[in-house]
């Protein structure tokens, strides 16, 4: 786990309370099974790169984060699905159908942190 800042330690914002965030993740765990009940998976970590191409719907300023990413981190076909594949779960999370700009953005910090950590 990276070290917390001091700042987010002594942070007095509420934090959304568990009971909401199950109902997030319950709600996105039906979004995934739907679109992927018919191909006989039932989570996004589950899809191949055809299953992405056909279901993954990307905006235009995430398809140009994506392309960035690709290019500047060097990432394998494997690792570009991945991206797609967080940030589809993460678009899912917050009830969006398209994956936004924000979302591969967020997928992509969340790869460079899993990096970083498993370097130390």
């Amino acid at each position: 786990m990276p070290r917390l800042e001091y700042n987010d330690l002594v942070r007095n914002t509420e934090q959304e309370p568990s009971v909401i965030i199950r109902q997030r993740v319950e709600a996105a765990r039906l979004i995934q099974h739907k679109r992927l009940q018919s191909f006989g998976l039932y989570a996004n970590a589950q899809m191949e790169h055809k299953h992405i191409k056909k279901l993954c719907k990307l905006t235009p300023a995430s398809i140009d984060i994506l392309k960035q990413a690709f290019i500047k981190m060097n990432l394998s076909a494997r690792g570009y699905d991945r991206i797609i594949k967080v940030a589809q779960t993460i678009a899912d999370l917050s009830g969006i159908v398209q994956i936004e700009a924000t979302h591969i953005a967020e997928a992509i910090q969340f790869r460079n942190d899993f990096q970083t950590i498993s370097r130390k």
